[in-house]
């Protein structure tokens, strides 16, 4: 063997040992058996989107769509798990109700809020989804709201983040926009909150703030993008729904994206994504809406089912069709939206209690 063929021989071998010194060798995690954090008021029957306030309590968005003589409201509930209503979420005046899903905190602990009108099947709650930032003095009955609506038109607002000063929401349905493949167009805005009158939306490309759009590829499941999160780095990830997959745009300096690929995709582990989030070591966490389960995504992509519960009615801690997850005091927090059926939904009803429970973090 000459010189040559033992250096590359050499350098060959060295590569291999890296791989596998760098190769992640993680167990795969435990099947958990969820636990319940806490039953919700009579108020609270769809609790949906979640966020933290600055003093560390977990404020919940009730949209209410199980039970709309309920207002929409956003809860608070602290470390000790005690529940209060913060306040109730504006109507718009057209429809007479307010639908608050993904909600989002700003850098002046402003709230931004996912008013998705058009999930209620109401003729007139079409097109009128609004993007709203409220700002609260007191809390029930008595608080005291400032909002104003950033954006207004949207079709089907649902997830929403701030990120370096500006709000990124998703809009799971575009369809205003006819591709020629037939599948649904499904895509994020991206909103200055700083500007001064709000923003009418078109659901088309022709929109000045439409971030991204996607396409959705299941024909049995046309519902696009769900979830939102950012990582540490500033990449942008999104689920979308029908497709079962985590999205990973790249954003340049300029705040443009500049490349959205498929980041994550295990058919067995993952069927649907609704909400995602991320925790300090780069898991991402997500609700597979329509198994009663939650996924986890490590940072190598590997994607494992960590919880799964048959159709129940949550009163034990079970999933009870997972909406929005979020890691709080050192847990996964879930909310259990509990009202969709169908045929391909393990749910099969809406019934008492509303609840909210918690998982472990994988470690």
């Amino acid at each position: 063997m000459n010189n040559n063929l033992r250096t590359v021989i050499f350098f060959i071998a060295l590569s291999v040992m890296t791989v596998f010194c760098n190769f992640n060798f993680a167990e795969t995690p435990e099947l958990q058996t969820p636990k319940l954090l806490t039953e919700l008021p009579d108020y609270c029957p769809t609790p949906d989107g979640m966020a933290i306030d600055s003093e560390g309590r977990l404020c919940v968005a009730c949209p209410n769509y199980a039970d709309q003589t309920k207002p929409a409201c956003i809860i608070r509930i602290d470390k000790s798990v005690n529940i209060e209503k913060w306040f109730n979420v504006p109507i718009l005046q057209e429809t007479g109700v307010a639908c608050p899903m993904g909600i989002a905190f700003g850098q002046d602990s402003e709230l931004y809020i996912c008013d998705n009108q058009g999930w209620t099947g109401n003729p007139k709650g079409q097109f009128k989804g609004r993007l709203l930032e409220c700002r609260v003095q007191g809390k029930g009955d008595n608080a005291q709201i400032t909002t104003r609506v950033i954006a207004e038109g949207l079709e089907h607002p649902n997830g929403v983040r701030f990120r370096n000063g500006y709000v990124y929401i998703t809009n799971s349905l575009m369809t205003k926009i006819k591709h020629p493949s037939g599948l649904l167009v499904s895509g994020v805005y991206r909103f200055d909150p700083k500007i001064k009158e709000s923003v009418c939306v078109t659901n088309t490309e022709s929109d000045a703030h439409l971030f991204l759009t996607v396409l959705t590829y299941n024909k049995d499941c046309q519902y696009g993008l769900d979830g939102i999160a950012f990582d540490k780095a500033g990449d942008l990830y999104l689920g979308n729904f029908g497709d079962g997959t985590i999205l990973r745009t790249k954003i340049d300096s300029n705040g443009k994206a500049v490349e959205t690929k498929i980041w994550a995709k295990d058919s067995k582990n993952l069927r649907t994504t609704d909400g995602i989030c991320f925790d300090a070591n780069g898991n991402l966490y997500v609700a597979d809406f329509s198994e009663n389960a939650i996924a986890v995504v490590t940072p190598n992509t590997n994607i494992y089912r960590i919880a799964k519960s048959p159709d129940n009615d949550g009163s034990k801690g079970e999933l009870d069709q997972p909406g929005e997850p979020i890691v709080w005091n050192g847990k996964l927090v879930v909310t259990c939206f509990d009202i969709v059926t169908g045929h391909d939904k393990v749910n099969t009803k809406h019934d008492k209690p509303f609840t909210i429970t918690t998982l472990d973090l994988i470690k």
